[in-house]
């Protein structure tokens, strides 16, 4: 079972590299762990929380968030991703070409939802805000 969810954002206006940091920015002041990396193909967001999620999953595992497209039509996707340990050097087309998300069993899903849709909720609040406009 895969526990991957993508969103659809139009006519936001949003700089994608901004938001990516935006989100970041969020994650980290709720405990995660978090690196990101943007390019001309997107921005990719990992979030790892630290003693929860490692009991949970692999040690090895974060929630990965991709963002790609335009300013003003974008997606943001998001799931449990293998945590990649030097992402400042990883190009975004690479991880856009490789599987990103990994497959996860069912209560590993579970949890996964819960805290995938916390995010998710943030994330909507910082598209819908004038944070990160372009």
């Amino acid at each position: 079972m895969v526990a991957e969810k993508t969103k659809h954002y139009q006519g936001k206006n949003k700089n994608l590299a901004a938001l990516g940091e935006a989100i970041a920015a969020k994650l980290k002041s709720e405990g995660f762990k978090v690196q990101s990396k943007s390019d001309k193909d997107g921005t990719i967001v990992q979030a790892q929380k630290a003693g929860v999620l490692r009991d949970i999953v692999t040690a090895d595992r974060a929630f990965t968030i991709l963002i790609t497209g335009q300013p003003n039509d974008f997606a943001v996707k998001i799931g449990i991703g293998k945590f990649v340990q030097n992402l400042s050097v990883l190009a975004v087309e690479a991880v856009l070409t490789a599987g990103l998300f990994l497959v996860v069993d069912v209560p590993e899903m579970l949890w996964t939802t819960h805290v995938q849709k916390g995010i998710i909720d943030e994330i909507d609040k910082i598209v819908n805000s004038s944070a990160a406009s372009a």
